[in-house]
């Protein structure tokens, strides 16, 4: 192959060919299948939803008359919508515009049975997004995120011009409104730990503090907080707060005005998150909904606050995408597992919102597998084709770090094991799900902790039979694709090709180039900024050992992308040709990853293609469809 960049061309590789009469091969079909999300219905207008759905090819906002059936595309745009609310009484919905997927922009509203997009404010300038609350009242809390200004978060009601309510250098959320307008609560991290974050509760009227939680140990910051939203009922100043007080993610209910807790001890394993069932469907003290996270899969509850009573949600094996309570009692979720593809169903019975056209395809189910680790035991999830390995095998990261794999429908995995290969998915420590201590291990030792994890299955895979150790390829996109270029060169014995999309590639350029937020977030991981602790930035940059790499490299990145800008990718591209180092480079013009189906499979045949292409021995490509 050229050791250079070469043009990328739309050329269809082996596996694309479509079947007898026409028909495309299933992987193409679950990119294709028309999808939805979990659909958000408003307080006051609780028939009245809004959902995401790449109905048209390209994700957007659609609302919802559930009354009628009625669904009304609500945003078009190149680049895809998948950011927006309903105003608590139906009347509208706010969504929030950008520059073809460069998250810099203002939020518009429209009303919710059609008419024009206009700007929520005209005297908020665009920004980054640093959250949006929205009470009965008409009060609006916009947060807003500059290199300029930092965090600031600004009160919008009615008649009157905004009102600037908060502001500080480190990033800072609107977390959520009280419903009659009155409290605001914010996460704030100006400790200076952007991974954990402190709750901080202000009057509306003027800014002024009513309560603060900050979960400190001897003056250092080490347990982080989250707001989950204020009670359901008129007058209710509780609030519903995470916690990780005893070392994973828990709910308590948090009474600002009274100073009172109440500790939702619920004894699972794993993470445990919740929200407010509806004041109308809910017992005397109210009622939470329990989202259970553990070992890759999720389960849900239903708590009664007063009696502490707890009862099962009966949901099939396989993992919950968002769940909500409605007024009648019942609760809808979105669930799937990797083998079937997401649907939105209630307990009352049946589905809730089916998508239009034919149903993806179903692919195969996962295995899990604990490997013994060089920081505690390591879960990954192991997809495998039909026949007797050693197979290929693509090692596929997630991003985040903060984020893990589950046992959740995903096109990308499913191609590749249509193509033949295993696809192995490590949730390394930094992942969430397990616990506190495993999310925060990977501190200033960033991407070089989550490779020896990912090296301890890729060893167990190929002792084990699974893979074919000549035939390895380690894959992901975002944080995901940053781990791949480190691992190439750290690891260049291990693998025998590299696919990395929207990667960090050099660490030093990419800080200064990204947003506000992600430079707080790298303080907090490498313990400074690259002038102060330059040593850390260097041992955990791609771009250090970008000599040493010897896989055949496939590096994609969108040219507007604020989290992991193109320059640093050039950068480390420029060292690749100028080593005549096998690579290609995809660019489009979006932000970080594609909204528009057509380009997400593009994106996916084109690292399929460079792996048959590049793999010793690959295996012969079958059309399943």
């Amino acid at each position: 192959m050229d050791q250079s960049e070469r043009p990328v061309s739309g050329a269809q590789p082996p596996g694309h060919a479509v079947g007898e009469g026409g028909e495309l091969p299933d992987w193409e079909k679950r990119f294709r299948a028309p999808r939805v999300s979990l659909p958000e219905w408003a307080e006051g207008a609780p028939e009245r939803g809004l959902f995401v759905s790449n109905a048209t090819g390209t994700f957007e906002l659609y609302a919802w008359d559930r009354a009628t059936g009625d669904r009304r595309q609500v945003t078009d745009r190149p680049n895809g919508t998948t950011s927006g609310t309903l105003t608590p009484d139906g009347a509208e919905v706010w969504w929030f515009s950008d520059t073809d997927g460069d998250e810099f922009g203002v939020w518009m509203r429209q009303p919710f049975g059609g008419g024009e997009d206009v700007p929520v404010s005209g005297e908020l300038a665009a920004s980054y997004p640093a959250g949006l609350a929205l009470a009965a009242d008409g009060t609006a809390v916009v947060g807003r995120s500059t290199d300029e200004d930092g965090s600031t978060l600004h009160v919008l009601r009615p008649g009157e011009d905004p009102r600037e309510v908060y502001r500080h250098r480190e990033t800072a959320d609107v977390g959520d409104v009280s419903k009659d307008g009155a409290l605001l609560a914010i996460e704030h991290t100006e400790h200076g730990d952007a991974m954990h974050s402190a709750v901080r509760v202000v009057r509306v009227a003027d800014g002024s503090t009513v309560a603060e939680l900050d979960d400190t140990e001897g003056g250092t910051l080490e347990l982080g907080l989250t707001v989950l939203g204020f009670a359901p009922a008129e007058g209710d100043a509780r609030l519903l707060v995470g916690h990780q007080r005893r070392g994973r993610w828990e709910p308590m209910i948090w009474d600002p005005l009274a100073g009172e807790v109440h500790e939702v001890a619920v004894e699972f394993p794993g993470d445990l998150f919740a929200d407010w069932f509806p004041a109308e469907a809910a017992g005397g003290e109210g009622t939470l909904l329990l989202v259970h996270s553990f070992q890759a899969r999720d389960e849900l509850w239903r708590y009664e606050i007063a009696t502490r009573e707890l009862s099962r949600i009966e949901t099939p094996a396989g993992s919950i995408g968002g769940a909500t309570a409605r007024p009648d009692g019942s609760v809808e979720f979105l669930w799937s597992s990797a083998a079937e593809p997401p649907q939105v169903r209630s307990t009352s019975g049946g589905t809730v919102l089916d998508p239009p056209g034919p149903r993806a395809p179903s692919s195969v189910a996962v295995e899990d597998a604990w490997v013994e680790g060089p920081g505690g035991t390591v879960h990954a999830l192991v997809q495998k084709p039909a026949g007797e390995g050693p197979f290929p095998t693509v090692f596929e990261v997630h991003g985040g770090p903060t984020h893990h794999d589950s046992d959740s429908f995903a096109a990308q995995p499913a191609a590749w094991v249509d193509h033949g290969f295993a696809v192995v998915r490590v949730n390394y420590r930094g992942s969430t799900g397990y616990g506190r201590a495993w999310t925060d291990a990977l501190k200033h030792r960033v991407g070089l902790i989550e490779l020896e994890d990912i090296d301890a299955v890729r060893r167990w895979v190929v002792e084990a039979g699974l893979a074919d150790p000549e035939r390895l390829v380690l894959a992901g996109g975002s944080w995901g694709g940053y781990l791949t270029l480190l691992g190439l060169g750290t690891q260049p014995d291990a693998w025998a090709l590299g696919l990395a999309a929207v990667p960090v590639a050099d660490y030093v350029t990419a800080y200064h180039d990204e947003m506000e937020a992600l430079k707080s977030m790298d303080r907090t991981l490498l313990g400074g900024t690259p002038e102060e602790v330059p040593e850390r930035f260097r041992a955990s940059s791609p771009l250090t050992y970008v000599d040493e790499v010897r896989a055949p490299v496939y590096i994609s990145a969108g040219v507007n992308d604020p989290r992991c800008p193109i320059r640093q990718v050039e950068r480390y591209v420029e060292r690749l040709a100028e080593r005549e180092a096998p690579h290609e480079v995809y660019r489009y013009d979006a932000g970080h990853g594609s909204l528009v189906v057509e380009e997400q499979i593009k994106q996916v045949r084109l690292e399929i293609e460079f792996a048959l292409r590049n793999l010793r021995d690959a295996p012969a490509p079958r059309v399943l469809g």
